[in-house]
């Protein structure tokens, strides 16, 4: 991926949750991200660089009906005109915020397949943005993908209501592909993969991967504190590289070393 924050049709930001015994899922996720001597996210969840990267919320009765799962916000170029055709090609709208005047601002949407997202517009920042070298070393959405057992319908269906472009990559010995999903830059944004191989068992939900100073002090905490390993992956050396994670709720969110 390209620098992750700088600003991109297909570019993803930011994602949040709003989740039921919020005190105890702060704690959580307090805990699991703030690893390594220099850790990349601060104890309220803001990002090194204290940038809102993730959002935990509660779970008030406004929030009630929005899907218990991390919700990424992908960047478009017309959010009335992306959420009409996701619901034209069997996504559902869940939210949809607009400004006095009626203009669309956000919304949040679920796809064919039950994965909610949600879209805002592509802004110029007025902001200085970190440069790529700080970008690196920060508390960001690392990586973002989608496991479903139609991935080729999935794809086209973000393809459609997105804006993004796709790059087939080989799997199973060139069995089949999954796909890299390109942002507006050329550069990929996200992942679609089919429910099989190393896949097999993850839920069809947008995992969020959010790199962690301390990827072994993150299991071991997040273990001690209640929720489960569900998948991980290991470099030659043994230590872990990436892993799938439950929390205490049973959302799905992936860890990886930063």
């Amino acid at each position: 991926m390209t620098n992750p924050f700088a600003a991109r049709v297909g570019g993803v930001l930011s994602a949040d949750i709003a989740v039921p015994d919020h005190a105890r899922e702060l704690r959580f996720y307090t805990r699991a991200l703030t690893t390594g001597e220099n850790p990349l996210w601060r104890e309220d969840l803001m990002n090194n660089l204290g940038m809102p990267i993730v959002g935990l919320g509660e779970r008030t009765p406004e929030y009630a009906d929005l899907p218990l799962e991390w919700m990424p916000h992908i960047l478009v170029d017309d959010v009335a005109g992306s959420a009409k055709r996701a619901v034209e090609l069997g996504g559902h709208e869940l939210m949809h915020g607009k400004d006095d005047s009626g203009a669309s601002q956000w919304a949040v949407l679920r796809d064919p397949n039950g994965a909610a997202f949600g879209i805002v517009p592509v802004v110029s920042a007025e902001a200085e943005l970190p440069t790529d070298d700080v970008a690196a070393s920060a508390g960001r959405i690392a990586w973002l993908d989608l496991t479903v057992p139609d991935a080729a319908a999935t794809r086209d269906f973000y393809r459609e209501v997105v804006g993004w472009s796709v790059e087939d990559v080989a799997m199973g010995g060139g069995e089949y592909s999954d796909y890299n999903m390109l942002g507006g830059d050329g550069e990929a944004a996200a992942g679609i993969c089919h429910a099989c191989g190393a896949n097999e068992g993850l839920p069809p939900v947008w995992m969020i991967y959010l790199p962690v100073g301390d990827l072994a002090e993150s299991v071991r905490r997040v273990q001690e504190d209640g929720g489960k390993v569900v998948k991980e992956m290991r470099g030659d050396d043994g230590a872990y590289s990436c892993v799938v994670i439950e929390d205490l709720v049973g959302v799905h969110i992936a860890l990886a070393q930063a």
